[in-house]
């Protein structure tokens, strides 16, 4: 059994802003989460051809040690809380799939990404054969609901409900701004649609884990969209060679970082 949720972020950017707006969070959102021995490590970074498919691949390592709760630590052996992520970015079609090579075929993480120009109204957009789409659980994400952000998380200059773009005169965000995009078909519009599978085969907390990472896919999903909008002004006038050269010393940064320094970034909720 595996559990399925498809969450649906909608945006005030056009499909075609979002491919560098996204590449420069990643690599902004990998810097905060790295020091301390933990973070993320680059290993391949580079474009890819194969079933008539082309995009860039990449292939990270997640150290992650502090970043679960207590009780998955104390049950996990050294070595188990690191995380090989491999990705396909066909945009605008993204494939991540997530292992772990403790628990091999028992531990999955798949997410696929459709990036469309609607207001996340289409139904089975990764075409599910029927009786499986009828298990998928639709979880929508407002990037202005301060509620759906945790305490912890929350920094109101990663707020789109208070901030305002200088570059393209977007934000802030009110309380009813996806009915206001809506009724301007002038402005750019997107939805992230992100099918997410969990897989996770250990006897007596098959359960409790597939849900804590479907609640920490969902946390990261939100800040990370949260973030994208609020540095629209840093990214919005790169072009696809500058990110390529950001990604690369990004990930010299990275090396350096993971070796010094604390332990940053975002922590696991107890529960």
């Amino acid at each position: 059994m595996v559990l399925i949720k498809e969450y649906r972020v909608i945006l005030p950017i056009s499909v075609q802003e979002y491919q560098v707006g996204q590449l420069f969070t990643v690599a902004e959102a990998s810097k905060n989460e790295t020091g301390g021995g933990e973070g993320i490590e680059v290993l391949i970074n580079e474009p890819y051809e194969e079933e008539g498919e082309k995009g860039q691949y990449t292939h990270k390592v997640y150290h992650l040690k502090s970043k679960v709760p207590g009780w998955l630590r104390y049950i996990a052996p050294e070595g188990a809380l690191v995380f090989h992520e491999k990705a396909w970015n066909a945009y605008p079609y993204c494939r991540t799939v997530i292992t772990n090579e403790y628990m091999k075929d028992d531990f999955l993480i798949k997410i696929e990404t459709w990036h469309k120009p609607d207001m996340g109204t289409l139904e089975n957009v990764h075409d599910l054969d029927g009786p499986t789409w009828k298990t998928v659980e639709v979880v929508p994400i407002d990037i202005a609901d301060k509620e759906a952000v945790a305490h912890g998380d929350y920094k109101p200059e990663e707020d789109p409900a208070l901030f305002k773009s200088t570059k393209t005169g977007r934000g802030p965000l009110s309380p009813d701004w996806k009915n206001d995009l809506m009724n301007k078909p002038d402005c750019p519009k997107m939805c992230a649609y992100k099918l997410v599978t969990v897989k996770f085969k250990w006897w007596g907390l098959q359960t409790k884990v597939e849900n804590f990472i479907h609640k920490q896919e969902k946390r990261i999903f939100t800040n990370f969209h949260r973030q994208l909008f609020c540095w629209i002004d840093n990214w919005v006038e790169l072009t696809m060679a500058d990110i390529r050269r950001m990604e690369e010393e990004t990930k010299k940064e990275l090396e350096e970082m993971r070796e010094k320094g604390n332990v940053r970034g975002t922590s696991a909720t107890e529960e």
